[in-house]
């Protein structure tokens, strides 16, 4: 490290060791650094915006969440879309695991809107909804256990 003072009148080396020193005294705990961005569980609804204006869609009117063009969006009991602003993640995390279940990386359902279970192919489970999508909603094998204990429970 350079040794010539600045205007200051310190070196750098001695500049570097009195900042070493204040960062040092400060402990900080991870969790006063950072802030919580996931809601709390089992909210009531979900914020979305469409056509310039919020809505709150109250989670009882959700069909299901699914992610279409990388994008997510919720699709309601009465076919209305909407696009929302977290991922499907971050919805699984604060949604109560009693009504929904993420099926596979597409798709996290609403347990009223569940029609009917087919069994498929390679121990795969075919979700059936009272909407209809656009793709198959397939359960995986090492979830459908999971799944039906679900149902079962729900």
């Amino acid at each position: 490290m350079e040794t010539q003072p600045n205007d200051a009148g310190f070196t750098v080396a001695q500049k570097t060791n009195r900042h070493e020193n204040i960062f040092q005294k400060q402990h900080y705990k991870p969790d006063e650094l950072v802030t919580p961005t996931t809601p709390i569980p089992g909210r009531r609804s979900v914020l979305v915006f469409k056509e310039n204006k919020y809505l709150a869609v109250p989670v009882e009117n959700i069909a299901f969440f699914c992610v279409k063009h990388a994008s997510p969006y919720l699709v309601c009991m009465d076919r209305r879309e909407y696009p929302v602003n977290h991922s499907l993640d971050q919805l699984q995390n604060f949604l109560t695991g009693k009504q929904f279940f993420r099926v596979n990386r597409q798709y996290l359902i609403n347990f009223s809107a569940v029609k009917e279970v087919e069994h498929y192919f390679a121990r795969k489970l075919l979700v059936n909804l009272i909407i209809a999508t656009s793709d198959k909603l397939l359960v995986p094998k090492d979830k459908a256990r999971l799944f039906m204990q679900w149902l079962e429970n729900g």
